[in-house]
Order: structure tokens, then sequence, then C-alpha cells
């Protein structure tokens, strides 16, 4: 066994460290997402998608909250697929595919789910992709399934205040990182890249992302884009599930 599925909850716990000091309410929007989804089943259990689910954060929690969930975690990333896949030990399906090609349908064990799931994700697709990858969704879900997407997404009514919140938590989040109470995401890859054991992983995460190209503009539209792209996308209802400081989390019901 290699060493990094051996040490698979101490990489995990990391990532969820790391995560936790970028957004201090990570927790808080991933429980109002699973609440929906509970409304959404009538408490039955749910079929579950996580979309660009990294290391399965979201599917781990699924298991521990709901009694029985069939769940399936899809990402592109070598390095967090492999995390994902130790770390929910064949309690989940985890499949390889790029959100950017919209045959990663294709790559799917089932075709009707009763929620589609997606965190801090969507802002690395650019907006024309993003609204086909809305009416993907929808077409995944059954009547009355859910779609919920947490990221970053500015509250149109307040476009001043909302820079100052945003820039307040910038700094404390700069002042952890300069303090080493947590690591920054570039800290917690310099790690990864530091253990040999992801030696593999990591040539194959960098020929999908080479280092050379640089990091990706993210897309961070107001969270009025993300609702009048889910009513084109034909969900039937669209609103805000969750909201806190500068992000939110949209839900789409079909």
């Amino acid at each position: 066994m290699s060493a990094y599925i051996a040490h698979a909850e101490a990489w995990q716990e990391s990532w969820d460290r790391q995560q936790q000091g970028y957004l201090p309410d990570r927790e808080e929007r991933f429980a109002a997402m699973l609440d929906a989804v509970d409304a959404a089943t009538g408490g039955e259990p749910p079929r579950l998608l996580d979309l660009a689910g990294g290391t399965g954060t979201i599917t781990l929690r699924a298991l521990a909250h709901f009694r029985t969930v069939t769940a399936t975690v899809v990402d592109q990333d070598p390095v967090l697929l492999a995390l994902a896949r130790a770390s929910l030990d064949e309690r989940a399906a985890v499949v390889a595919a790029d959100l950017n090609d919209s045959s990663w349908v294709e790559s799917l064990p089932h075709r009707e789910f009763d929620a589609v799931l997606t965190a801090t994700a969507m802002h690395w697709l650019p907006e024309q992709r993003l609204n086909e990858l809305y009416s993907e969704i929808r077409g995944l879900l059954r009547p009355g399934g859910v779609f919920i997407n947490a990221d970053q997404m500015a509250d149109d009514g307040l476009p001043a205040f909302g820079k100052r919140l945003l820039e307040r938590e910038d700094a404390r989040r700069d002042a952890r990182y300069a303090a080493g109470a947590v690591l920054s995401w570039r800290d917690w890859w310099d790690k990864v890249r530091a253990d040999e054991s992801f030696a593999e992983l990591i040539a194959e995460h960098d020929r999908i992302y080479p280092p050379e190209r640089g990091t990706h503009t993210e897309w961070l539209p107001p969270v009025s884009w993300h609702l009048e792209a889910l009513r084109g996308a034909g969900f039937a209802e669209a609103g805000i599930l969750w909201r806190g400081g500068p992000d939110a989390a949209v839900i789409g019901v079909r």
C-alpha cells in the first residue's frame, strides 16, 4: 500500500484545516446544503452527485448526515481524487472527468440524481461553459431534485459594502497565514509536492494543470447572474439557500 493511501486520513484532515482556514463558515454552508437535500427527498436515502468534489468533502459529510446515501464524486485532479478514493474506501463512486467538456456526463454511473452539490469550484469555469453546465446538471436531476452551488457570490444590493466585507475577510485570512495558524492553499500544495509518495500523482496533476500556464483567472459573478442562469437552464425554482458575508449558496429545483 502506497504511503499516500496509508496516510489519507491525515492528508484529509490537513485539507479540511486548510479549507476551513480559507472559509471559516465552511461547515455552515455544508449543513445548509445537506438539510436542503433532506427536504428534497423527504428523508429518503438520496442519490447524490458531488460535483468538482475534490477529496470527497461533501460526500464524507453526507455519509455522516444520512442513514444511507448513494454518492458519486466527480473531479479532475488526480491528487484530490486519490485522497477521495482512499478516504471513502468504496463507500462512494469516484470518477475522473473534466467539467470543461460536456462528455463528462457519460462517465457517471447513474443518469438521475436527487441532488447535485458543489462548493468553491465553479468559479474556475468561464461564463459560457458554466451556463452550459447548469443545463447539463438539470438534465441529471429527477423532477423535484435540487442543484446547489456554494461559492463567492456578491450581493447585488451591497456593491460597496460587499467589497468591505471581502477586504475584511481577506485581511483576517492573511493574518492567520502569516502567523502560521493555518496553511494557505499554496502551502498545502507545497507540502504535497515535498512528499515523494505523491510524485506520480503530481506529475499527472502538472500535465492537466501545467505550471507554466500560471493561475487561471477566476470568474466570480454576483448572485443575480447565477439565479438568472438557473432559470435560463430550465429550473422551475431558483433562489438563495444560504449566505455568509461575500459568499452564498444558490439552489435550483427541477
